[in-house]
């Protein structure tokens, strides 16, 4: 977490989760950690003697700390993410069952944007792929995802600038695809209960092409 000191009794500053913080830094710092990786909160009630109310309002305020950080120092910056690769998780909770598209990029392991829904549809992705996009520099860039086809449409309609206006003309430039993208799709099915990869589509320079295909037959 940003500004966290190296003694967690000194008293933190102004811009990190413990400013005006009563509770031992150390313990919510625990507690934070716990909840993170899916510790139930009666678990840490339990074993902290706390009130889960209490562990519930320090998850929350430290999610805000955490956006807080990321969207001025990542959502608000310009980088060659060079490789993405994108995902969606399904969550059940109590209140019912969710979808979270999450992406992030390959060599740094630097998570860009999330997204929640209720629905795994178009809406979802789009707005994950906008995100990717307000961060990623025009440069060449390779998309890895799974087989939902709403990627590819998403992709398509979010990588694209207006082109400049000619001499005369009017209102807004034709909106110009970028050059050099790649987006890879893992196609999955699952053969006697397991799960296999059943083949990797590429679409690039407007060519789909099957890479398995393209291996048996002796041109990859």
């Amino acid at each position: 977490m940003r500004g966290l000191p190296t003694n967690l009794h000194d008293h933190p500053g102004k811009g990190t989760i413990f400013y005006r913080w009563r509770n031992d830094p150390s313990l919510v710092l625990q507690v934070i950690t716990w909840r993170a990786y899916g510790c139930p909160v009666q678990a840490m009630v339990k074993a902290f003697g706390l009130d889960e109310r209490t562990v519930s309002a320090w998850h929350k305020r430290a999610g805000k700390h955490c956006q807080s950080v990321h969207e001025p120092l990542v959502e608000n910056s310009q980088q060659d993410l060079q490789q993405v690769q994108a995902d969606e998780i399904k969550v059940k909770t109590q209140t019912g069952t969710y979808w979270m598209a999450l992406a992030m990029t390959v060599y740094t392991r630097l998570w860009l944007a999330g997204v929640v829904s209720r629905k795994r549809d178009l809406d979802l992705i789009q707005a994950l792929v906008d995100k990717v996009r307000a961060v990623a520099r025009c440069r060449p860039l390779a998309l890895a995802v799974d087989g939902l086809a709403s990627y590819v449409t998403a992709f398509r309609h979010a990588f694209r600038s207006p082109r400049p206006r000619r001499r005369g003309e009017t209102g807004r430039g034709k909106m110009v695809a970028w050059p050099e993208i790649a987006i890879v799709q893992a196609v999955k099915q699952r053969v006697e209960g397991l799960l296999t990869v059943s083949g990797v589509w590429c679409k690039a320079a407007k060519k789909w092409w099957n890479a398995c295909s393209q291996r048996r037959r002796g041109k990859a």
